[in-house]
């Protein structure tokens, strides 16, 4: 074993259960601070790791994650179903992609270096609050029971279940890291919606695509809507994009990633009970109208770190009041059509500064900056859609079958 896996007894200050995008960033910001133990639990190799995932959200600058960083852009670029395009250049934010194997390497390395912290291999099955914090249970690699306590317990696993909810859509996606036999890409733009591609009879679908060189990206296409497709459905959607769209002419693709993002505005609970809090989409940081999460779960694990520190109780929530509720309203007007989604999504970016449509798009708008936005929006749907939803009912829908991949800023 390794100096992180040998300490397996006592108790930590901090243990996080999950080694996604939630798990990590908790754990890189806690390790950061040095002011408390910290017992990461991640899955041993095997069935239950994920595959690699990539991750993407803007910001100011790369700051500490900077060794992560596999690419960023500083002008984004949206399609329209016409064929106008509108690109934009949102200074001071950048867009910034990381992969999750990279992202780990750093995380971990930042560990082993922190007195106090460790990495536990192991494969969990419960989580319980017991007298002075929680307890873990789980079993290694090589099937021996072990039982981790610790004063507060963060817990990353994806539900198999969502809340009640009013409205759900899924954003789904696959994505081909393509590398083509001429120079296709232009390096210095990022694609984030592309409405020229076919749309489908419920929702919006849209191309997505990060040039990393030349002559390779990654090209997505994701859906809005009820149902994940088949991967048929999916290597047919990719293949006119990239062929009849993008005219990428010869390619290979060199690797392949596809995830599912609930959207939807159930009531995350974030608080199980003594000790025991949820993170990450499980504990309600995906954005409901956009899928967006990595760059909340930043903010989240900031905030939840600062409160660690001050010794306060009660932990924070992932977004504000303000923000679910337009974001409820938004996802509504989605569902049922009342807006088109190519033309609400493209004229944000045709009529809105950039800067300030990227910090409403993750939340962090002043009132009045979101008053100015809203004229922009179809007025008539939207009030329509306010007013219809305190009377609608949250209702179940059942087990998600969702393995979340986020890109931000899932997305």
């Amino acid at each position: 074993m390794s100096r992180r896996d040998t300490s397996q007894h006592g108790t930590s200050d901090v243990a996080i259960v999950g080694g996604g995008a939630a798990g990590l960033s908790l754990a890189h910001r806690l390790a950061r601070s040095g002011t408390h133990t910290v017992t990461l639990v991640d899955a041993p190799d095997g069935p239950l790791r994920p595959p690699e995932r990539t991750w993407c959200y803007w910001d100011r600058g790369a700051g500490d994650l900077e060794e992560a960083i596999s690419a960023s852009w500083s002008r984004l670029r949206v399609h329209g179903a016409d064929g106008r395009d509108v690109t934009v250049e949102p200074e001071p934010l950048r867009y910034y992609m990381l992969r999750s194997a990279r992202f780990e390497r750093l995380v971990h390395s930042r560990l082993a270096e922190a007195p106090g912290a460790r990495v536990v291999r192991a494969t969990v099955h419960a989580v319980r609050s017991v007298a002075g914090g929680a307890e873990i249970r789980c079993s290694g690699h090589d099937g021996r029971k072990l039982t981790l306590r610790a004063r507060r317990v963060f817990d990353s696993r994806p539900l198999t279940v969502l809340p009640p909810a009013r409205t759900l859509l899924l954003q789904h996606f696959r994505g081909w890291f393509v590398r083509t036999a001429a120079d296709r890409f232009d390096p210095a733009v990022a694609d984030l919606m592309d409405f020229r591609v076919p749309q489908p009879g419920h929702g919006l679908a849209f191309g997505y695509v990060l040039p990393l060189a030349p002559d390779r990206a990654l090209v997505e296409y994701t859906e809005f809507s009820r149902r994940p497709l088949g991967t048929a459905a999916y290597e047919a959607a990719l293949g006119h994009y990239s062929r009849k769209i993008l005219n990428l002419g010869e390619f290979t693709v060199q690797a392949v990633e596809q995830g599912v993002i609930p959207m939807t505005d159930a009531r995350f609970p974030n608080h199980l009970g003594p000790g025991v809090f949820r993170i990450g989409t499980a504990g309600g940081a995906t954005r409901p109208a956009t899928g967006y999460t990595f760059a909340a779960v930043q903010r989240h694990s900031g905030a939840i770190a600062a409160a660690l520190r001050t010794g306060r109780a009660a932990m924070p929530r992932p977004h504000g009041r303000r923000a679910l509720a337009m974001d409820a309203v938004l996802l509504r007007a989605l569902d049922t059509g009342r807006i088109d989604g190519p033309d609400f999504f493209t004229g944000l970016f045709r009529h809105t500064p950039p800067e300030r449509l990227l910090r409403f798009l993750d939340g962090g708008t002043t009132p009045w900056e979101e008053w100015g936005i809203g004229l922009r929006t179809p007025l008539g749907p939207m009030l329509r859609t306010a007013v219809e939803l305190p009377f609608l009912p949250r209702r179940s829908h059942g087990p998600t079958g969702i393995e979340p991949r986020h890109r931000e800023s899932s997305r």
